[in-house]
């Protein structure tokens, strides 16, 4: 989801400042609306697909100890502002997502030192912890992946034509190849019974971070792969028009014309993709859940897969899907020392104790990278995809890049000028133009 890159940030130290002194105010309040010395916990999730699932877990774990977790999500889009708002009251979330470095300068106040946390010790790889001020501050709640989901029923039914421009999937390595067989695909879309090969590219505001931070990421990736940093505070997109080509393919090979993605959710392309309007999707592991749910759904979990997303890199015929991940928890410092405690011991149960990890596997279908969950293999299809793209040793990962993306506003502002070129109201030249000099400017500021 976004992981997802689903957020608007109000930001910046002004923000920081209201937040800070509304919660200072709030944190001598009892916390959670809770006198009992045993505390209590409120988690301010910002995966709206994880909802339900949370609640689940929340209900077992006060049936096992009595301690209340309440659970709310805050909607698409509207994370940061949603936590901005929490903080300032009597009952603030006593456990909240920090979207990788920049969130946490953005709530380095509120965000608790996991150092000497049983979680934080029982990580896998303790580089996977989020670190901030030489402490880890935050913990990962999973491991994901995403690239362009398939439907292998409508593929093979394609590589069956006369003429097709492949016989199976494995011959599709790089762009090159991609673009033949879906423009062909496309093509053919009466005879392969979709009305596009990919599902509506969703640009309507706050449902457009799959490109202006997943598809996005492939660029800055790359270009911080030839210079050997994991970061910059000036960017050239060096490779802005294969950022370009493969968006262009996805807007050109559509359920929708390239005018009409504007008016497109999340959940249109995904309810195209699950009835078998669309052949193909970018997007993460997360999305079988949302797949399966869909009345009628029509995919099969053994014809879901992944296909790396190409862009046209010389080489990438040997690039993996990405992996990463941008979603760590952390405790609220401004909290009280009960409800903090409190939190802290449920985060314990969730990740290492064997109940709450096979719980947690089960209602979230998450790649958690402790060691508790060693033996616990996902049972959705895409979650064992992720599985399988990370043990081969032959392709190197796509990591992700994004976090190092200056501001939500600007990927925002992002998502913006990519409707506008969409519409064709925009030449991509405004896209690349925003993109580094925006990228600049919020760096600056940052710093």
């Amino acid at each position: 989801m976004r992981l997802v890159s689903r957020r608007s940030v109000l930001g910046g130290s002004a923000a920081l400042a209201i937040a800070a002194t509304l919660a200072a105010c709030s944190s001598s309040d009892s916390g959670s609306g809770s006198d009992d010395a045993k505390g209590s916990i409120y988690f301010l999730n910002f995966k709206p697909e994880a909802d339900e699932a949370f609640k689940s877990i929340a209900s077992t774990y006060k049936e096992k100890t009595g301690v209340e977790v309440k659970v709310v999500t805050a909607a698409a889009g509207t994370y940061e502002a949603t936590l901005t708002s929490e903080v300032a009251k009597s009952d603030p979330p006593t456990l909240f997502n920090l979207n990788g470095p920049v969130g946490y300068s953005n709530w380095s106040d509120y965000a608790s030192d996991l150092s000497d946390t049983d979680v934080a010790k029982a990580l896998t790889d303790a580089s996977l912890a989020l670190k901030g001020d030489g402490h880890v501050v935050g913990v990962p709640l999973a491991i994901e992946g995403y690239g362009i989901i398939y439907n292998a029923a409508i593929l093979n039914k394609y590589f069956a034509l006369e003429g097709a421009k492949a016989k199976s999937v494995d011959e599709i390595k790089g762009f090159d190849k991609l673009k033949e067989v879906v423009e062909d695909m496309q093509a053919k879309k009466a005879d392969l019974g979709i009305d596009g090969v990919f599902a509506s590219t969703s640009l309507a505001p706050g449902e457009d971070w799959r490109w202006q931070t997943h598809l996005a990421n492939y660029p800055v990736f790359y270009e911080y792969r030839d210079d050997k940093v994991d970061d910059l505070k000036e960017i050239k997109l060096t490779y802005s028009d294969n950022y370009k080509q493969i968006f262009d393919l996805y807007l050109a090979n559509s359920t929708v014309s390239p005018t009409e993605a504007t008016a497109k959710q999340v959940t249109d392309s995904m309810s195209e993709f699950a009835l078998g309007k669309a052949a193909m999707i970018q997007n993460g592991n997360w999305a079988w859940s949302q797949i399966a749910k869909v009345d009628g759904n029509s995919v099969k979990e053994e014809d879901i897969h992944f296909l790396p997303i190409y862009i046209g890199v010389k080489g990438e015929e040997k690039a993996g899907i990405a992996i990463g991940t941008e979603n760590y928890l952390t405790v609220n410092s401004q909290a009280t020392e009960a409800n903090q405690k409190a939190t802290r011991d449920f985060l314990t149960w969730l990740f290492t104790d064997p109940e709450g990890a096979k719980l947690a596997s089960e209602k979230l279908s998450i790649i958690a990278p402790y060691k508790a969950y060693a033996d616990l293999a996902p049972s959705d299809p895409l979650g064992k995809e992720v599985v399988t793209y990370m043990g081969n040793s032959d392709l190197y990962p796509v990591t992700w890049a994004f976090q190092t993306f200056p501001s939500q506003d600007f990927k925002k502002q992002l998502g913006q000028h990519l409707a506008q070129y969409a519409s064709g109201k925009e030449e991509w030249s405004a896209v690349k133009d925003f993109f580094t000099s925006q990228w600049k400017t919020d760096k600056a500021a940052a710093s």
